[in-house]
């Protein structure tokens, strides 16, 4: 077999990789201090399975161009990795899994060192390249970034990792868009968390993966496995190792070479050639063979990566054993296990580590030090330095599309807003891509894909149209359009936002992604979400209808506690708006906010969620003034403005805006203070208090948030009456900002089948249940109309 001039340098790699994880998570666990008692963990033996497939990659074959998503537990390997890439500090090292150190799994966001991808939900990861690859070709398509390599997105993937259903969500939309150059290479080490993995996992494997049209390439055998099986008696042991069981191969490979002697001279009894094969090997060197899986081969690796086909969807199957060149190679119980501080010992004497100097990248090596600065140096994919790319902001156009028709839903304005703007010139609106779960056009966005069109690599043409046969929306799709429809699926709409949401740091060249879904669907993508944002990918989302307003569907698409979702997610702003002037101005400025990046002293910026409604209001006839819209986006506006004596506040949020105002409107017979608070974001309102408070607590005791200056004025027998198609718990925290009694309306249990006055009435959110809740927060002296209108 060839020399490949690299290997010794590789070799000496993977073993200061290896090492310097395994001390990095000892060191975590054993030597600094654990002031709590608490587990630390860190997973020696699955980072070791990768050590070898991870070491050939970063040194020997990825580009700066290629992007990766490392497995989760693999995160110490990576770490090791770029640390001696000098990407990583060793301070950094030092508190692994503590404070402000390396993170337990790779982020985006919290680490230091060159992360691509967050992982850490499993799964996540792995679909995030194949949506970022679609993204990367959405980018080029369009004639942006051309001046850039094409790069590959590589994910490392555990094989107990597939069983998580988003990545065959993924893959099925991957085949449908025409996923290409992209890697996924599965370290197939038969281990999980609490077993062996089933017998003839692999097969499945690759039968999956050849329906979804990717190329498949087994990495079972090393070379030495190959020199030997060449040998007299050779395929006896080829085809013993393809028929082991894996836990037999796990069990022995914990044993160790006389185990494996044991093992194979009984079953071996009656075939010379493979005694004779078995027998010309010490007990170390037939360990050494039988370990020589194809992904600890560096030989094996490098071929396979090398002849790989970039442009086509490739899946390695790498062939591994969890906890490599550790003692606790292939046992069972090795996912959560450490080594002992005496088994260590031993591997510090073995790696040829002097004590006092662990954490030194090249001790120990066999090879001189400049010698592996120099080829680490020469690795391309350290080649051009830091890796974030960045792009300009875009402007938001200054004449905002603001509809104006006397009756609207939100979510029908969602759509003329985008409609307009669709027929702009202006350069942000070139850069905006929708897309949606197979709900195009019930969530009103059909406006903008007649005129913007539907994004495919290949040009389809409408085939209604062509016949013409009349239709509302023209489907046409091609390399310029700018929506890309998906199936049924949220978990692909939020990690495909995802993606498109970093595309200016992953591509240098910015996208304003804009999804829409049905707000009670949320909750199944929810993971995606979170981990979008754990990202800091940057979209907006227009989930409708929401709430039980959608009465006649009943209480499976009713969504109850999707508020809650967006109060507390972070790096999620979110708006509710009533009235269709109020979202034209909240839209406007997401459009910039998902672009902040906190330069220049500014406030970070973040994704925006935008809980919308099927259900037609009369609309306001104003015209908003800058201050107006500046409250909106804060978070509330007064719309009828308390008096110095006002007994009761009505604070609401959304659809049940008319309800609010007719019950104001009732009260205010007989109390002319009455108040009522238009709330567009309890998020904003909430974040912007909670800030406020911390800015006091240190020491800006002038600090005052936007809810407590709107607040300030209210008596303090004033009671706050909330109001919401949601869980009440979103608003019920007003009172707490200055005290006041609270009464908070909502829905807290599954929605009925019926009209909306059916349903309001039922849940007690109409005029005559939110009169009756002031009532009970009022003064005791008799309110005449007040009573009246509750009996």
């Amino acid at each position: 077999m060839p020399h490949d001039p690299r290997q010794p340098y590789l070799t000496e790699l993977e073993r200061k990789a290896l090492w310097l994880s395994t001390w990095m998570i000892h060191n975590a666990n054993h030597v600094r201090p654990n002031l709590d008692g608490m587990k630390v963990g860190g997973h020696q033996a699955s980072s070791a399975s990768l050590a070898t497939i991870l070491t050939a990659l970063y040194f020997a074959v990825l580009r700066p161009e290629d992007r990766v998503a490392v497995k989760p537990h693999a995160s110490p390997i990576f770490h090791a990795i770029q640390y001696l890439a000098g990407r990583q500090s060793r301070d950094k090292l030092e508190r692994f899994r503590g404070f402000g150190g390396a993170q337990s799994y790779p982020s985006r966001t919290k680490d230091t060192d060159d992360v691509d991808f967050s992982t850490g939900s499993v799964g996540l990861g792995v679909a995030q390249t194949l949506f970022g690859a679609l993204v990367r070709d959405y980018v080029r398509a369009h004639g942006w970034g051309l001046d850039t390599p094409e790069g590959r997105m590589v994910a490392l993937v555990g094989d107990a990792e597939m069983d998580e259903g988003n990545i065959f969500e993924a893959l099925m939309e991957g085949w449908k868009q025409g996923l290409r150059r992209t890697w996924w290479i599965i370290d197939y080490n038969r281990q999980s968390l609490d077993a062996v993995i089933r017998e003839g996992l692999y097969d499945r494997f690759e039968q999956i993966f050849r329906a979804f049209g990717w190329d498949v390439v087994v990495l079972k055998y090393g070379s030495l496995m190959e020199e030997a099986f060449a040998e007299a008696g050779g395929a006896r042991l080829r085809a013993w190792i393809d028929g082991a069981p894996n836990q037999l191969y796990a069990a022995l490979t914990f044993q160790g070479g006389a185990a494996w002697r044991r093992r194979l001279e009984a079953d071996f009894a009656e075939d010379a050639d493979a005694l004779a094969l078995i027998g010309r090997r010490s007990d170390d060197a037939l360990a050494l063979l039988m370990g020589n899986l194809g992904g600890h081969d560096l030989v094996s690796l490098l071929d396979a990566f090398a002849a790989a086909d970039n442009d086509r969807p490739t899946v390695f199957i790498a062939y591994t054993i969890k906890g490599y060149g550790l003692p606790l190679a292939g046992h069972k119980d090795n996912h959560s296990g450490l080594l002992t501080p005496a088994q260590v010992e031993l591997l510090r004497e073995k790696a040829g580590v002097r004590p006092g100097r662990e954490w030194e990248p090249f001790e120990g090596s066999a090879l001189p030090e400049a010698e592996l600065r120099d080829f680490i140096a020469r690795a391309p994919f350290f080649g051009e330095g830091p890796r974030l790319r960045g792009a300009p902001r875009l402007p938001v156009p200054e004449a905002f599309p603001a509809p104006r028709q006397p009756t609207m839903s939100t979510q029908a304005g969602f759509g003329l807003i985008l409609n307009e703007l669709a027929r702009s010139d202006a350069p942000i609106v070139e850069r905006i891509v929708t897309t949606s779960p197979d709900v195009t056009v019930s969530t009103n966005l059909g406006g903008w894909v007649n005129r913007r069109g539907l994004f495919a690599r290949e040009e389809m043409r409408d085939l209604f149209r062509a016949e013409r046969i009349p239709s509302t929306f023209t489907w046409d799709f091609s390399a310029t359009g700018q929506h890309i429809e998906l199936g049924i699926a949220e978990m692909n709409l939020f990690t495909l936002l995802s993606g498109l949401g970093l595309s200016h740091r992953l591509f240098g060249e910015r996208l304003i992604p804009i999804g829409t879904l049905y707000d009670p669907f949320i909750a199944r993508g929810l993971d995606a979400l979170n981990y979008a944002c754990y990202q800091d990918a940057r979209f907006i989302i227009a989930a409708t209808p929401s709430g039980v307003t959608l009465a006649p569907e009943g209480g499976a698409h009713q969504s109850i506690g999707t508020p809650l979702i967006g109060l507390s997610q972070d790096g999620l702003a979110t708006f509710e708006p009533a009235f269709v002037d109020e979202l034209s101005v909240i839209l406007a400025h997401a459009l910039d906010y998902v672009q902040r990046d906190g330069q220049d002293g500014e406030a970070r910026g973040g994704s925006v969620y935008l809980r919308l409604s099927t259900r037609t209001l009369a609309q306001p006839q104003r015209t908003l003034s800058r201050e107006r819209g500046d409250s909106i986006v804060a978070g509330a506006y007064w719309l009828r403005e308390p008096g110095p004596n006002a007994e009761i506040v009505v604070a609401y949020t959304g659809a049940v805006a008319p309800e609010a105002i007719e019950a104001v409107g009732l009260m205010a017979e007989d109390r002319r203070d009455v108040g009522l608070l238009a709330v567009t974001s309890a998020d904003r309102l909430h974040a912007g208090w909670t800030e406020a408070q911390r800015a006091r607590e240190g020491g800006r005791r002038e600090a005052r948030s936007h809810v407590e200056t709107l607040l300030a004025g209210l008596p303090a027998h004033c009671g706050l009456v909330t109001v919401i198609d949601g869980h009440p718990a979103t608003l019920g925290w007003l009172g707490a900002v200055q005290g006041h009694r609270t009464r908070a309306l909502g829905v807290e249990r599954f929605g009925q089948t019926g009209t909306v006055a059916d349903l309001y009435r039922h849940y007690g959110l109409d005029a005559r249940g939110i009169v009756g809740a002031a009532l009970g927060l009022a003064p005791e002296r008799p309110i005449r109309h007040l009573r009246a209108a509750s009996a």
